[in-house]
Formats: structure tokens, C-alpha cells, sequence
């Protein structure tokens, strides 16, 4: 395809030809920062976006303003787009031509049709997003001077304009005054900065989230720790780095963390300088402030999947094998109880997830979580929450009273996201009486270290039980332990699979049915190793044979 170039009318009403370079971006609108100045009603200041890469042309619509007419239709974004397309923004006309050839309307027939949202290198352009490195770098005094600016204009300092615009709605005031501050001259941008991306910090600073939200637009993190304002780290695929980003100052990053825990009814402050929240995508956030913070505020970021990984997911990363995830999916369809173990970010809300999805879908299904994370897909799930107290240190519910209170729930099976205290001994009751196939984790880390956890955390509940009613209760509750370990190189794996067999004096008796061998550590200190059966048969297929069921045991023999 030939090089295009664009014809429009100038704001001075001047036509003219903007040849479109390659890798570029063009900003249409009637600001004075705009690549392409357009005059007439109906436009704003940065209207649309034009993207020419690798010889195709792609036009979008920022914000929420008025869509873009590509040869009359609507749209909020097309491409490619061909020689001989018009372009209508607000009152403004533009022409798509070749370059050597500006007012001819030949068209080349190679092209995709004008109305494909194709993306370029399948990559739309909303989702192109500057590199760390290309992020502008600004001093604290301007962006705190840029910052009052744009709280003045919109009067921010007010609670009820607050809660009278969307984020998305404030987000658009707020950029719409920080380009009218530019043009007005009331803000002088640094000559070597982009306006764009001074503004687009500013802004994130300003209403958002700041530096944060860049990073919870990479899928690939799965963590955000933000130590101080300074110094902020990710973990992407399962690896820890330390990022180019920065807040511009500590002010910021408590506005933000405002921002986050204010819509939950929290506070964040010297009287309460600890908190648990979570983002609208369902994240988690735990956010930690002076004085307990010697460093400056600091906050982590648990990031999860929107899209669910299931066991087959599981199996091409390594996780396990297919043996094992078969045997997995016949504790589910037997109502094996399951303890998933390991410890912080091993997976185990993963993997509880991909078991969940192998549930019937006729049953009842009652989930208890902290913060809510998982994502079952079935019909039928009830989702409860724990609540924490309040400003006033009242109304905490906690994960014990839901436990306590799904039984009367009528649950086929109970999910806890994780037993940390006295709601355990409520939960080996409920696997005791009729609750069967009910899965929680816990940290540990290996099988036995588990049920010792349980053990402690059943105390915790405050009844005086002797140790051996205590292991009675975990060895006729929990049926199968599945232990997970996040290696060096950042690869988790399930390492364990333990059936609990019974109780021998007052030792809980264990056996190891699959477990990951790993090899010689190598000097590149990769996990390596293999998937293998221990030789051990179940003790519930027993049952199976009973029921008339012939159970396929060759998964279960050791290498040879």
C-alpha cells in the first residue's frame, strides 16, 4: 500500500496535507497541542487519535466524545482505512488520500474493507501503551502545582462533587481542564516533556491511581508492592522486578490510597494506619502507613486473572500433570474433602478455582472469603464476604460467623478461601456432618505441616479439646492435602499430593500418592524435574469398586 496523507481545513481555514509518518501517532482536536488543528462545532480539544503503522492507517475516538463518521457511519474506531475515506469530526472534514496521488479517489483493492476494527500487530491501539523508561519525569513541585490547578478548576476540595461524577466522567473533566490550563498558558510544560504524557501522569496522579494503574494494565503482573513512593516492584510471571515507575511524591501516594479505601467506607490514617480493600477488578490491596511504616506507605497489590485458568491451563504450565489432574477431578466427582496447602503466592486460590469449575452443576455451592476472589462459573453459588469493623471499630464479621452461618444455609459444599483462625474447627464440623467434597487452604509448608496449622487454628476457637478429639475431627474431615511450592524461577507447582488415612495412636497417618521430583539443581536454577506416582492406590477407590465402578489405576504405578 501506498504511503497516505491526510487533507483537512486548519483551525485559520487554510486546507492543507498531513503526510502520515510511519510509528506515529496523530492527536486530532481543536487544542493547540493537537498533531491535526481542526476548526468547526461539535469537536474537543483531543478529539481522536489517527495511528499509521506499517502501511495501514487506524482512527479511534478518546474519551467518551462524540464518535468519529467514516464515510458516514459512526464509529469509535476503524481501520485500516483507504485512499478515498472521509472522516467526519464534529463540524470538521478530513480525507484520506495516497500520497502521490492527494486528489485522486483510486483505491487500492488489496485493502481490508474501511469498516475492519482489525488491530495492528493484534494489538489495538488503546492497548498500546508507552514503555516505563518513555514515562515523563517530573519534579514533585510541578506536578503538586499542576495538581491544585486541576483540584481548583473541578473544585475537588469538594466531597459531593466527588461523588457526583463517575471515574470515568471525572477522569474526562479532569484532562479536558489540565489541556485548557496548557492553552490558557497557566501551565508552562517542560520543553523536553510530551504533553500527552505529562498530562496522562498528572492526571492518573490527580483522580487515579497514578503509576499504579500503568502496571494494572499489564496482565503479566500478578503483584504490585509500592514501598514508600519512590520504589515500586511487580512480580511478572512469578519473577520479582523493580520498576522504572514512581509516584512524584508521598502527598500523592496517600491521595491515592484515599482514593481506594474511601468508596469502601474505610479510612486510612494514623488512628487506623493498616488496612484490607479491594479494587473494582477485584483485586486486593493491603495498604500499611506510618508510623508502623518506617519506610513510607506501603502497598500490596494481588492481582487475579479475569479470564480463569482451569486444570488444563495448569497442565501446560507445568503445574502438574495430566495424571494428577485427572485424579483431582475424580476427588471432586467423589466428594473427596481437600485442604489445599503452600505458601504466600503458591497459587492455591488458583488452583482451589480450576477444582471448582469440575463441580455439578446442580449443586449448591456457598464460597467464604476475606476479600472475594474466587470465580466459580456454576448456576447456583452464594458468595459471602467478610466484613471488617468499622470507623468506630463496630460491625466486623468475621470468617468464622459466615462458616457458622452458611450451615444454615443449606450448602451441598462450603468453599473457604483460607482458614486462618478459629473458624477451622467450623469448618472440619461442616465436612463432618453431611458437608462432603468441601475444599479451603491454608499456609504451610508441606502436607503434615498442614493439619498440625489446623490443629493450632482449631485451638485458636477457643474451646478446651484435647489434642486427640482435635486429630479425630481433621483425619474423618479432610480426605486429600495438596501442597503447592513456588520455586526460584518463579514456577509453582503442585509437589504433593497426600491422602489422609487414618489416625494411629495419635499420629494422623499420611500417604503420598503423586509428588514432583525435582532434578540436580542446574546453574541456571530452573525447577526441573518430572511428575510421578508413588505406587500408592487411594484408599476411597475401594469404594468405587464397591459401587460397581471399575477405576482406572495405572495413573497410580510408580516409574520404572
Amino acid at each position: 500500500m501506498s504511503d497516505l496523507s491526510i487533507e483537512y481545513e486548519r483551525k485559520d481555514g487554510e486546507s492543507c496535507q498531513q503526510i502520515l509518518e510511519p510509528g506515529r501517532r496523530y492527536l486530532l482536536g481543536t487544542g493547540r497541542q493537537c498533531d491535526i488543528q481542526l476548526a468547526g462545532g461539535g469537536l474537543a480539544r483531543r478529539h481522536a487519535e489517527l495511528q499509521f503503522d506499517k502501511g495501514s492507517a487506524y482512527i479511534r475516538t478518546i474519551g467518551l466524545w462524540s464518535a468519529v463518521k467514516l464515510n458516514g457511519e459512526p464509529v469509535r474506531e476503524a481501520g485500516p482505512l483507504e485512499s478515498g475515506d472521509e472522516l467526519t469530526l464534529g463540524e470538521a472534514k478530513l480525507r484520506i488520500c495516497n500520497r502521490q496521488q492527494a486528489n485522486s479517489d483510486e483505491s487500492n483493492p488489496q485493502q481490508q474493507n474501511p469498516g475492519s476494527t482489525q488491530p495492528i500487530d493484534n494489538d489495538p491501539i488503546e492497548n498500546k501503551r508507552p514503555a516505563e523508561s518513555d514515562l515523563p519525569r517530573l519534579s514533585a513541585g510541578f506536578v503538586r502545582q499542576f495538581q491544585e490547578a486541576i483540584s481548583h478548576r473541578l473544585d475537588l476540595y469538594r466531597r459531593d462533587v466527588l461523588d457526583t461524577l463517575t471515574p470515568e466522567k471525572l477522569r474526562q473533566e479532569a484532562t479536558s481542564v489540565a489541556w485548557q490550563l496548557i492553552e490558557e498558558g497557566e501551565i508552562s510544560l517542560p520543553a523536553t516533556e510530551d504533553a500527552e504524557g505529562v498530562i496522562e501522569t498528572v492526571v492518573t496522579e490527580t483522580v487515579g491511581l497514578g503509576p499504579i494503574e500503568i502496571l494494572m494494565k499489564d496482565p503479566a503482573v500478578s503483584e504490585i508492592m509500592v514501598n514508600g513512593h519512590e520504589q515500586i516492584y511487580i512480580e511478572r510471571n512469578g519473577q520479582l522486578y523493580q520498576s522504572a515507575l514512581q509516584f512524584s511524591s508521598a502527598e500523592s501516594l496517600t491521595s491515592a490510597l484515599d482514593r481506594i479505601v474511601s468508596p469502601l467506607g474505610r479510612r486510612l490514617d494514623e488512628g487506623s494506619p493498616l488496612v484490607d480493600a479491594r479494587l473494582p477488578d477485584g483485586s486486593r490491596v493491603n495498604a500499611i502507613i506510618p508510623p508502623l511504616a518506617l519506610n513510607g506507605a506501603t502497598v500490596t497489590i494481588r492481582r487475579f486473572s479475569q479470564t480463569g485458568i482451569g486444570l488444563n491451563d495448569l497442565i501446560e504450565l507445568g503445574a502438574l500433570n495430566r495424571a494428577m489432574a485427572d485424579f483431582l477431578v475424580e476427588c471432586i466427582r467423589q466428594r473427596r474433602n481437600i485442604l489445599i496447602s503452600g505458601g504466600t503466592g503458591t497459587g492455591k486460590t488458583t488452583v482451589l478455582n480450576a477444582l471448582s469449575e469440575h463441580i455439578a452443576e446442580d449443586e449448591r455451592i456457598i464460597t467464604i472469603e476475606d476479600a472475594a476472589e474466587l470465580r466459580l462459573h456454576q448456576a447456583h453459588v452464594v458468595s459471602l464476604e467478610a466484613r471488617p469493623a468499622n470507623i468506630e471499630g463496630r460491625g466486623a464479621i468475621s470468617i468464622r460467623d459466615l462458616v457458622r452461618n452458611a450451615l444454615r444455609m443449606r450448602p451441598d459444599r462450603i468453599l473457604v478461601g483460607e482458614c486462618r483462625g478459629g473458624e477451622a474447627l467450623d469448618m472440619l464440623q461442616a465436612m463432618n456432618t453431611g458437608h462432603d467434597g468441601s475444599l479451603t487452604t491454608a499456609h504451610a509448608n508441606t502436607a503434615r505441616d498442614a493439619l498440625a496449622r489446623l490443629e493450632v487454628m482449631t485451638l485458636m476457637a477457643g474451646m478446651d479439646l484435647p489434642v486427640r478429639a482435635i486429630r479425630e475431627q481433621i483425619t474423618s474431615a479432610i480426605d486429600i492435602v495438596i501442597q503447592l511450592t513456588r520455586f526460584s524461577d518463579g514456577k509453582r507447582r503442585i509437589t504433593s499430593i497426600t491422602e489422609v488415612t487414618g489416625l494411629e495412636g495419635d499420629q494422623i497417618l499420611l500417604a503420598e500418592i503423586f509428588r514432583f521430583r525435582r532434578a540436580a539443581r542446574s546453574s541456571s536454577e530452573k525447577s526441573n524435574g518430572q511428575f510421578e506416582a508413588t505406587g500408592q492406590i487411594p484408599d476411597f477407590y475401594g469404594a468405587i469398586r464397591e459401587a460397581g465402578e471399575s477405576p482406572n489405576l495405572q495413573p497410580f504405578s510408580p516409574p520404572t
